[in-house]
């Protein structure tokens, strides 16, 4: 295969020369793996090659996971999209609105106008926020002390909202509601449910909140991009004994694990010989639920964290539950209404149901939305879909 070749030749180059310190892709029909390579090191000071079971932290590729689980809550009628949240998790039950700071630097807060729900928090358009993107929810954390998502306290859930809920779309933590959401409605904890009805029926062994001893063998070290450009690995894992599982953006997982969630999507609910959610549910994930409103530019408060997101700078992008959604074909060749996420140490990947493919991207470095990363990216799915259009000419001839 011509592109498997082109892939290669991009990603090692890439690897050798010190852009990215190593990587892992794979892509997929809905029944067969079409793509698999592993290059660079999994940590810089180390000697350790890069492997394809490499384990990363996949952080926000963890949102599409706990979506699903939610929508078979949803499916059995234990959850439902569109009552108050509030009235399952009383702490979303008077959200706050943060309306700024008075003279004094105290936050001016003000009850929001309607209520909260699952639907607001699946498509982020329920007020919450990332710091990271919003520098009012910084001087708010600075301000009153209050603890970072990642701390995984159950006290950084309780924080104010940005805007009144479905009035606009905000990146932020309303996932890790959708998991308390989940725990509430199922009377598991989020890391039993999600092994028992999402990763078991998959044969997605390798992905867990806690990092197990086979796992941490293979665990690819965390590395910081430094303003020369130079790459130095960094300390960096989650909280191991979490007050909370972070529905939106605990997990560690290998692109093999992965790619089965996403063939799970391309199948319409059915994977590994398992009917995880029903055809018309999973059409329903990747319809627009935010009307009207758009995805624009995320400027960066956190520039150690992430660089500014500004996806598809050109392209009208909406949000499924919970996917981003392009709406028009992109230059890589992914179709109009694909599927997409990504996770903040450039982890990335897509669901193309039109082609009925799928690709997975792992590295492990900040900033978010790295240069290089994308490169690396664009060039392995122009591979894929070179290879798919090179392969639909022949079966034509």
């Amino acid at each position: 295969m011509q592109s498997k070749a082109q892939i290669d030749q991009v990603l090692r180059q890439k690897s050798e020369a010190k852009e990215i310190p190593g990587v892992v892709a794979m892509a997929a029909t809905g029944s067969e793996v079409i793509y698999q390579g592993a290059f660079g090191k999994r940590d810089l000071s180390k000697d350790d090659p890069m492997t394809a079971d490499s384990v990363f932290w996949i952080a926000s590729m963890t949102k599409a996971i706990t979506c699903a689980a939610g929508m078979q809550l949803v499916e059995q009628g234990k959850l439902s999209l569109d009552e108050p949240i509030g009235k399952l998790l009383p702490d979303l039950a008077s959200p706050q609105v943060l309306e700024g700071f008075d003279a004094k630097g105290e936050p001016k807060l003000r009850p929001a106008k309607k209520p909260i729900t699952l639907r607001h928090l699946m498509t982020h358009t329920a007020g919450y926020c990332y710091d990271v993107w919003n520098g009012d929810m910084g001087k708010y954390m600075e301000k009153t002390g209050f603890p970072s998502i990642f701390s995984c306290l159950n006290a950084a859930l309780k924080g104010p909202i940005m805007s009144d809920p479905g009035t606009r779309w905000e990146y932020g933590i309303n996932i890790d509601f959708v998991g308390k959401a989940v725990e509430a409605a199922s009377g598991k904890r989020l890391d039993a449910y999600l092994r028992d009805h999402m990763f078991a029926p998959l044969g997605m062994n390798d992905t867990s909140f806690k990092i197990t001893d086979s796992q941490r063998q293979r665990l690819v070290g965390m590395h910081a991009r430094g303003e020369d450009g130079s790459l130095a690995p960094i300390p960096f894992e989650l909280e191991q004994n979490p007050e909370f599982h972070m529905g939106g953006g605990g997990l560690y997982s290998t692109a093999a694990d992965y790619i089965k969630f996403t063939q799970m999507i391309l199948g319409k609910g059915k994977g590994n010989g398992n009917q995880l959610l029903k055809p018309e549910t999973v059409a329903l994930m990747g319809q627009n639920h935010i009307g009207d409103l758009t995805i624009g530019k995320m400027p960066t408060m956190a520039p150690m964290y992430t660089n500014d997101v500004d996806l598809y700078p050109d392209m009208v992008k909406k949000w499924g539950l919970s996917f981003l959604i392009n709406t028009a074909k992109t230059a890589e060749g992914r179709s109009p209404n694909s599927l997409a996420w990504a996770g903040l140490a450039n982890t990335y990947f897509w669901i193309d149901p039109a082609r009925n493919v799928a690709g997975v991207i792992l590295m492990q470095l900040l900033p978010f939305v790295d240069a290089k990363c994308l490169e690396a990216f664009a060039g392995f799915e122009r591979g894929i879909y070179a290879g798919l259009d090179a392969g639909s000419g022949q079966r034509a001839a």
